[in-house]
């Protein structure tokens, strides 16, 4: 099995070109983020492109945190032209208890089979169906709570589950394993949710006949990275600023360190 060191070599061997259809408040962030890792980011959601450019890109990454119709348009097109390319793509689906309309764009957005879906407890346990209440783009529930949702929701979709937290769940139905790691000044920075759904996509790209072992890596070297900046930092300005460099100094061989410390079988 290719290890998470080896994953974030290729990745950065390769830059991968990553198509990011995501919200005005993680712009910014979110390409920087790929950026500091290694990964090519693209910020385009008009409807007279999307199409053209998903057929170009490596990765989809699909965020629905500042819905409008003319975006959801956008993002149906895009997924689509992924699937039809069999690129793999990334669904995040920021706050979907919250509203029907979430819902219904989610539901059209899950009948193209995302090759991920990366979210908080909250949102995983709404997307598998089940009657929780979501509360805005916060977690209100525990991974350890969801993971059967992640679970069933993995394999009724037949796609990975990346279900981030206190404590990080990667699944694909069948294997889930728990990732620790990070800090707790990240719930204190906006966006990086956003941001790490994209960095999934991008080593999903490097790797697509293994989005387990991709995504699991994406998280791990969000952790790992997180671990570190919480070292440096002295509140979440200086934790964002800390994140960004230690994303761009982490080396193969230290995530690798980071996995075998901190990764293991959630069941």
């Amino acid at each position: 099995m290719t290890t998470f060191g080896d994953s974030l070599m290729t990745l950065r061997d390769t830059t991968p070109l990553i198509h990011c259809i995501t919200n005005y408040v993680a712009m910014n962030s979110t390409a920087n983020l790929l950026l500091a890792t290694g990964a090519s980011p693209a910020m385009l959601h008009a409807t007279q492109e999307v199409a053209e450019f998903a057929a170009l890109a490596d990765a989809l990454s699909v965020n629905i945190g500042t819905l409008s119709s003319p975006w959801a348009e956008a993002m149906l097109l895009a997924a689509r032209t992924a699937r039809e390319h069999s690129t793999p793509w990334v669904l995040d689906p920021v706050a979907v208890g919250a509203t029907r309309y979430r819902q219904t764009v989610c539901a059209d957005l899950l009948a193209l089979k995302p090759s991920v879906i990366r979210g908080n407890a909250s949102e995983i346990l709404s997307l598998n169906g089940l009657a929780h209440q979501g509360r805005g783009v916060d977690a209100t529930a525990s991974t350890d709570d969801a993971i059967t949702a992640a679970m069933a929701l993995a394999e009724r979709q037949q796609c990975i589950v990346a279900m981030t937290g206190e404590r990080d769940r990667v699944t694909d139905g069948r294997v889930c394993y728990s990732i620790n790691g990070g800090h707790p000044l990240m719930p204190r920075v906006t966006t990086l949710g956003c941001g790490l759904s994209a960095l999934v996509a991008a080593f999903v790209a490097t790797n697509p006949d293994a989005p387990l072992n991709a995504s699991s890596a994406a998280v791990a070297c969000f952790a790992a990275a997180g671990e570190r900046a919480g070292e440096a930092a002295r509140g979440p300005g200086s934790f964002y600023v800390a994140l960004l460099d230690a994303l761009y100094q982490l080396t193969p061989d230290e995530l690798n360190r980071f996995a075998q410390r901190e990764v293991s079988d959630a069941l």
